[in-house]
């Protein structure tokens, strides 16, 4: 493979500098993307005025974008490792077979969740709600996403392997373009021609076409170091296989966070039956998503940077940038902590919504907030597990942090507690799982170094 290529810098930049190159784009463009989740509930919380139905709407239609979310995430950050893994291992063949059947699996979930949308949003929202009007505008919402969702599957996956191959500016504009085509359209769709939550849907699913042409038309335009030409491709269940063990980590924690959800939305309405709890839920994964999403694209950078060291055997390269993404993680977390402390009420004017819903909000930001520190420590670990090839340990933690333990904790304690004990529970079981997970971490590093040490002097023998 020509040494200019672009991937061989994270070979040779020091890695701080690295880092941020790689970094800096995808936290920006993940701060858009926790913008584009916020517009849609801000403009609806100002056309639904004296009543929260709409944004409580949106929020039970969350768990199953997350779902699309996390299949289209395994997809792409499955992409993402192999591909960094075998430009690392001076594979560069494997790595453009990999690409293309990603892109072959993007169209085939896309074009499956179209065959859901005609009957799986009103069963879904029958099971979210009781109440018909919250349904019926859940319903009008979902359905549009669904029907459409091809476009974030591609741009997705396609993003996530510009990004293996150390491109990290590409995935900034596309999350940029959509971002901004959805806030322009929003009020358009929602206000002028008066759509409501169907206006929202629409203007949404037009932002992630316009980010899905852009990324396809780059890889289609530009040379970059593996080949999207299908001429003469033979689809391999091989490397479905290999993307879908490394990928599934990620589909999984996304996957787990949706049920979490359903279930976390069912303990709060037989706690408040009004739903007035379910509409704070919905408001406050709003507004961690401008903590969790820069911390997401900081993993987005430093994830090929640990895979492409770790199939290099680069071992003091690799503690560096996993030292360097915690401490950054811990300060960006610790920034969202007085946030959520200092400002509550004001981050939920953002947000518009009615003062009972801000009463039982101003508590909630500030409890659910400690939960920032151990998870400051989390998300950077289950990256690691990814990028040693121990997915299935980083699947571990997950489904233990966000089912395993916040569930349980939160119908525990809201049995005990009340509405109180449910926002306790997410800081609980993080730092159970912090506890748990630490250092056997530590030594499961120091394993799979040594075992690179050892199939290398094999080699050489």
């Amino acid at each position: 493979m020509n040494s200019n290529v672009k991937s061989i810098k994270m070979r040779t930049m020091p890695i701080g500098k690295l880092l941020a190159a790689m970094s800096l784009p995808a936290i920006f463009s993940m701060f858009v993307q926790a913008m584009y989740n916020v517009v849609d509930t801000m403009y609806i919380s100002r056309y639904d005025i004296g009543q929260d139905n709409m944004i409580t709407a949106l929020g039970y239609a969350f768990p199953m974008q997350m779902i699309m979310m996390a299949l289209s995430l395994g997809i792409g950050i499955g992409c993402n490792i192999l591909i960094s893994r075998k430009l690392g291992e001076r594979k560069p063949n494997e790595a453009s077979n990999i690409a293309r059947t990603g892109i072959i699996m993007a169209i085939i979930a896309g074009l499956m969740f179209l065959a859901f949308s005609f009957f799986l949003p009103r069963v879904f929202l029958d099971l979210m709600s009781n109440i018909e009007i919250i349904k019926t505008y859940g319903v009008q919402y979902l359905s549009i996403i669904m029907m459409f969702s091809v476009f974030i599957f591609i741009e997705i996956s396609v993003t996530k392997m510009l990004q293996g191959m150390g491109r990290m500016l590409i995935p900034m504009i596309a999350q940029l373009i959509g971002a901004i085509t959805n806030i322009i359209l929003d009020p358009i769709f929602i206000f002028t021609l008066d759509l409501g939550v169907t206006g929202a849907a629409i203007a949404t699913i037009i932002g992630q076409a316009a980010a899905m042409l852009f990324a396809v038309g780059y890889i289609i335009l530009r040379k970059v170091d593996i080949s999207f030409n299908f001429k003469n491709f033979k689809f391999k269940g091989v490397y479905v296989k290999e993307i879908t063990r490394a990928g599934l980590p990620a589909m999984v924690m996304n996957s787990v966070a949706a049920f979490t959800n359903i279930i976390l939305n069912n303990i709060l309405k037989a706690l408040n039956p009004e739903e007035i709890a379910n509409a704070v839920l919905t408001i406050y994964f709003k507004l961690q998503s401008f903590v969790f999403m820069p911390i997401f694209g900081l993993t987005q950078g430093g994830l090929p940077i640990l895979s492409y060291n770790f199939g290099a055997n680069v071992k003091k390269r690799f503690i560096t940038c996993a030292k360097i993404l915690i401490s950054v993680s811990l300060t960006l977390m610790t920034i969202g902590f007085l946030l959520f402390q200092i400002f509550p009420k004001e981050l939920l004017d953002i947000l518009g919504p009615e003062p009972q819903t801000i009463a039982l909000g101003i508590p909630a930001l500030r409890i659910i907030s400690f939960a920032f520190f151990p998870a400051a420590f989390g998300v950077i670990m289950i990256s690691i597990f990814q990028s040693i090839d121990h997915g299935s340990k980083a699947l571990i933690m997950s489904l233990l942090r966000q089912a395993a333990f916040l569930v349980p904790l939160a119908f525990i304690l809201g049995k005990a507690m009340g509405i109180e004990g449910v926002w306790l529970s997410f800081p609980i079981a993080e730092a159970l799982c912090l506890i748990l997970f630490a250092v056997p971490l530590i030594k499961l590093i120091k394993q799979s170094f040594a075992r690179k040490d050892a199939e290398l002097l094999n080699a050489v023998a």
